[in-house]
């Protein structure tokens, strides 16, 4: 069985081993890494629920439309859900992503030297403004807010890997809550509007945190995800250099080998017999997005990058069922104008010390080191 270091390391041979479904005696749960098998758990929240103590981020943030299920869920998510849909995604964000890269971009490339952390110049700072852009969040420094959602995200994932929740997690929370607390009485913004829905200033708060949280690793999760796929696979960038339109399945294809949330916990409320194993009442049940990714049921040769990949947005790297990404429309986006502005880069290469993607719950470089010609 594996170890949690493996899981966190290189987790798709353990993954590929137990498919569809297995038991992981270090985490103490189920992996469900089949893809028809994970839809149907994650379609299924009366069965498979999030609402349970346990669960990561509730442990952290309180609950949220993450941790909630039913009625409750319905009233978290309620508020927030119209302003991220695909048409006004585009209305709202189009030109003020572009900004941002644009100026991210000449900052990046009027440096004197030819390198760079795109991690931490581009990635970073882009998902982090343009998430307190959508919930109207008052000012702060990216710095500010990258170490408030690096201390919240590292207490959640150990949580998942059975530690448990740090003190600086909680510290960062609380600085969080002080500062959406004091943007809920904009008029325009969406926490107010949230607010004026009916929800708490708790509930505000903790709702504000996971999207942040999510609007913060997903959109950094794509980005470096997709360019460290592309760099190492020179092959298939000189096709997308050749040919454009195939970044954007190509973006998906990245998505689907390593998404940058690699699994969501749901715990069974009834006993249940899944593809011959019994499930227990209580019993954690990890569904592994990464696992579901490269299942050779749906995926041809599943361990390979293929920008052509006529199926590739089949992967489930944003979920299903009703806690699907309520951001997905809005990564992507952030994530095709970075990666587009990045690929005009001349000469652009990795790092050799630059490292690959790791971790149990995200999936991710820690850094993405390139260079350019002059």
């Amino acid at each position: 069985m594996p170890t949690v270091e493996e899981l966190e390391t290189d987790p798709h041979p353990a993954l590929a081993s137990i498919r569809p479904i297995g038991w992981i005696e270090s985490l103490n749960a189920w992996f469900v890494t089949g893809r028809a098998l994970a839809l149907q758990v994650l379609r299924d929240p009366e069965t498979f629920t999030v609402d349970d103590p346990r669960f990561s981020t509730a442990q952290v943030v309180g609950p949220s439309m993450l941790s909630l299920d039913g009625s409750r869920h319905k009233s978290h998510r309620d508020p927030f859900e119209s302003p991220f849909g695909l048409a006004e995604t585009r209305r709202r964000f189009t030109r003020s992503v572009q900004q941002t890269v644009d100026e991210l971009m000449t900052a990046l490339q009027d440096g004197p030297q030819r390198r760079a952390d795109l991690r931490t110049t581009l990635a970073g700072p882009l998902s982090v403004g343009v998430v307190a852009l959508s919930l109207g969040l008052p000012p702060a420094s990216a710095s500010t807010v990258l170490d408030w959602y690096t201390a919240i995200s590292s207490s959640v994932s150990g949580i998942s890997a059975g530690r448990p929740a740090t003190a600086d997690g909680a510290a960062a929370f609380a600085e969080l809550h002080k500062h959406v607390a004091s943007g809920i009485d904009s008029s325009d913004s969406l926490l107010a509007a949230a607010a004026h829905a009916g929800l708490g200033i708790d509930e505000v708060v903790a709702n504000a945190a996971v999207l942040m949280f999510g609007g913060i690793e997903t959109t950094e999760g794509m980005i470096t995800n997709a360019l460290w796929h592309l760099l190492t696979h020179r092959d298939q960038l000189n096709l997308v250099l050749a040919d454009p339109s195939l970044l954007p399945n190509a973006m998906e294809e990245s998505l689907r080998l390593e998404p940058a949330a690699a699994v969501v916990d749901r715990y069974a409320t009834r006993d249940i017999d899944l593809a011959g194993a019994t499930i227990r009442r209580g019993d954690m049940v990890t569904v592994s997005l990464a696992g579901a990714g490269r299942d050779p049921e749906m995926f041809e040769a599943p361990d390979e990058f293929d920008v052509r990949r006529p199926n590739a947005r089949r992967h489930l790297a944003f979920a299903s069922g009703p806690h699907i990404c309520l951001g997905m429309h809005l990564t992507r986006l952030e994530t095709l104008t970075a990666v587009e502005a990045v690929l005009r880069l001349p000469g652009l290469r990795l790092a050799p010390d630059s490292p690959a993607p790791r971790g149990l719950v995200f999936r991710k470089p820690s850094a993405l080191r390139v260079t350019w010609d002059g």
